[in-house]
């Protein structure tokens, strides 16, 4: 399996190798790589410093940022060296690395907006019982849950993968993500029940469950006063926003791979570019803004920053 696939990147409205812009492309993505490094890594180390913010809403928010992080490192690197390199090449054992750490951390994103739902729903319509349900110990479980599970799901899924003969080896991607599928001589039944099967875990089911929380919420703030409806607005709809981004995107991701025609290359790059470039600013940009306690300690950082 010491194979190598040729990466081939194309410019948004045509098949022109982006490589002939390649280093305003690395300055481009290098500087959109620092900024996600920089704004993510803040509100994490804001969330860590400050004891008012040591509530299951920040940790979740703090848990997510640290997972763009690592998501944007998975991608980040070799998109950079390849705008350097002239041969664009990466081996069958690194790709498979990267396809699995992007599904994973993207499923743990996800499950991580599961469990701030959760928690929305416990603090908006159980409001005497949120001490006890959601505790240190149940947060730190749901933060371990959605890393663990993604990871052994897809690690299975990695290995069945592995076994594969490929009987191609050119890629039309910047990263390796699911389009890695049509490598594969022969269509495996058993990859595709268990990618079902982990869709339906880490994706349908969470779905399902979020939908319920969010509904219980409008029922719960329709019938409540002002305030009620205030508190449910300044804290779910950060959630709420991201939560939306990230179906649109994970769901264009999972059809993508049943996509052949030429036509949609250019708007499967861009959807591609979303998860790589565009998600990981947003999330510290919106929790940064519409989080009201967040957003005060950002401005008292750089305030101080100011004066001193």
């Amino acid at each position: 399996m010491g194979k190598e696939l040729n990466i081939t990147y194309l410019v948004l409205g045509g098949h022109v190798e982006l490589l002939k812009y390649r280093y305003l492309c690395f300055v481009f993505v290098f500087i959109m790589y620092i900024l996600i490094l920089c704004s993510n890594s803040t509100i994490v180390y804001l969330i860590w410093k400050q004891q008012d913010l040591h509530e299951p809403m920040y940790i979740f928010i703090a848990a997510l940022l640290l997972n763009s992080v690592l998501l944007s490192t998975n991608i980040y690197p070799k998109l950079l060296i390849d705008f350097l390199s002239e041969k664009q090449i990466i081996s069958y054992q690194a790709c498979l690395v990267q396809y699995f750490m992007f599904y994973t951390l993207g499923s743990s994103e996800f499950l991580l907006l599961t469990a701030m739902a959760y928690d929305r729903y416990v603090s908006i319509c159980k409001p005497l019982q949120y001490p006890n349900i959601m505790r240190k110990t149940t947060v730190c479980i749901f933060v371990a849950l959605a890393w663990i599970v993604p990871t052994c799901l897809f690690a299975g899924l990695a290995t069945m993968c592995s076994n594969q003969k490929l009987c191609s080896f050119t890629l039309k991607v910047i990263f390796c993500n699911n389009t890695f599928f049509k490598l594969f001589c022969v269509a495996s039944k058993a990859i595709s029940i268990y990618g079902v099967l982990i869709l339906l875990n880490v994706n349908i089911f969470p779905v399902i469950f979020i939908t319920f929380t969010y509904t219980r919420i409008l029922i719960i703030c329709y019938h409540s006063c002002g305030e009620v409806r205030k508190k449910a607005a300044q804290t779910c709809l950060p959630h709420l926003l991201v939560l939306i981004n990230y179906l649109v995107l994970g769901t264009y991701d999972v059809i993508a791979v049943r996509l052949d025609s030429d036509i949609l290359t250019t708007a499967h790059l861009i959807m591609t570019l979303q998860f790589g470039l565009y998600n990981p600013l947003f999330n510290p940009i919106i929790y940064g803004q519409k989080s009201k306690e967040i957003s005060k300690h950002i401005k008292r950082l750089f305030c101080q920053d100011k004066v001193n």
